[in-house]
């Protein structure tokens, strides 16, 4: 505090009176105090026991309810997953777990609705598939950059080569982002020997079906979306 005193006796250097230097010191007293309370003080206060007690609690809840969420999407029990889902971003929307879980949310909402006719801007191979049929058709998004696509594409030849004979359609569909080129397509789909009919898209399915991230899949019926999710969780049930 001498800093304040050596202003106030620059500031005091013309004056004349002593009565007025002893009030300025006076006042430099006084803030000096209020300084000394403020430092006394010390940081706001730290969460109590209790508070994270409860955000552990939530934390438990929510990673319970969004492992309930998964078990009734492997079942195929997609009404009951986004019930449950629904009730976890009401109850538990501030947790860490749900930030995770928006994802898996996503892709519920979309189940039971409209998929519409299905939008290409060019066959790469095969024919047009039809979303209205009573068959089931999977519908695949990928991206001949992505490593965990290039894994599941050719992996899916042998869920088609299984159930093609029992009415199953299979479209795979890449927007060609990034370094993505139709002949670098046309040459994978060639040397994994992938038979199924692949198009090139403008990006307005993935947007219709809540393609954030990929690989995705999708399951039609009817035209109505009966399944959505990473291919390598469908179950042999929802296709059969």
């Amino acid at each position: 505090m001498k800093i304040l005193h050596i202003i106030a006796c620059l500031l005091l250097a013309g004056c004349a009176t002593a009565d007025r230097v002893q009030q300025l010191e006076d006042k430099l007293t006084a803030l000096e105090g209020e300084i000394a309370k403020l430092e006394k003080k010390g940081p706001a206060s730290k969460p109590t026991a209790g508070d994270d007690a409860a955000s552990d609690a939530d934390e438990n809840a929510a990673r319970e309810m969004f492992t309930e969420v998964n078990a009734l999407m492997k079942e195929g029990k997609m009404d009951e997953a986004k019930a449950k889902i629904a009730a976890m971003e009401k109850k538990y929307s501030s947790t860490k777990t749900w930030r995770r879980a928006r994802k898996v949310s996503a892709e519920l909402e979309v189940i039971g609705k409209d998929s519409g006719d299905i939008e290409v801007e060019k066959w790469l191979q095969g024919d047009a598939v039809d979303f209205s049929s009573s068959k089931p058709t999977m519908v695949v998004f990928w991206e001949i950059w992505c490593p965990h696509c290039k894994r599941e594409v050719p992996q899916l030849q042998a869920t088609y080569d299984e159930y093609k004979g029992k009415g199953l359609q299979m479209v795979g569909l890449t927007k060609m982002t990034r370094s993505a080129t139709e002949e670098k397509v046309q040459e994978f789909i060639k040397e994994k020997n992938v038979s199924y009919p692949m198009a090139k898209e403008s990006g307005n399915m993935s947007k219709k079906f809540n393609v954030s991230g990929i690989p995705a899949a999708a399951v039609v019926k009817e035209g109505k979306i009966v399944w959505r999710g990473h291919p390598a969780r469908l179950s042999k049930e929802m296709i059969g």
